[in-house]
């Protein structure tokens, strides 16, 4: 039972998270793009797509810490430091994804939006979430190599 849990929480962080980090990382530069003079008025489709790409998989990427928390009680590792370092880390994603990133990406949809967000869009804002995004995805590659080279652990998996 372990091992399947451990499968299905490995799954569940490259299915989840990995769709995420990569359209939060695409947005700004799509948004930029769609801020271009020549660019048809409104946010466009782009941009749009990895903004509810980034919604849509927040909410699948539950699913990882559950079964982390799953597989760490059936290997009686809930104690130990690296895993408490990954707990925190990860909780730290989730609040910059949900109280940064996506919020960012909806401000600067609604700037593209209104008035065709040509004129409107500061860069800075573009750049900022850039910023951001690479917290965020910064946090999970700490987390997977927490993971993967887990310090001390003689738990055989």
């Amino acid at each position: 039972m372990t091992k399947f849990l451990l499968a299905v929480h490995v799954l569940a962080a490259i299915l989840a998270v990995g769709p995420v980090a990569v359209a939060a990382s695409m947005f700004p530069a799509l948004a930029r793009r769609a801020a271009e003079p020549d660019a048809a008025g409104g946010a466009p489709a782009g941009a749009r797509i990895t903004h509810r790409v980034c919604q849509v998989y927040a909410l699948a990427g539950a699913a990882v810490p559950l079964f982390g928390f799953a597989t760490a009680s059936m290997l009686r590792v809930m104690g130990s430091p690296w895993l408490i370092a990954s707990i925190a880390l990860t909780a730290v994603a989730a609040l910059v994804l949900g109280f940064m990133v996506l919020p960012g990406q909806e401000r600067v949809l609604a700037t593209l939006s209104e008035q065709g967000g040509a004129a409107s869009l500061d860069r800075s804002a573009t750049a900022r979430l850039s910023m951001v995004t690479g917290v965020f995805n910064l946090l999970w590659a700490v987390v997977t190599v927490l993971m993967i080279v887990r310090p001390g652990s003689t738990t055989g998996v």
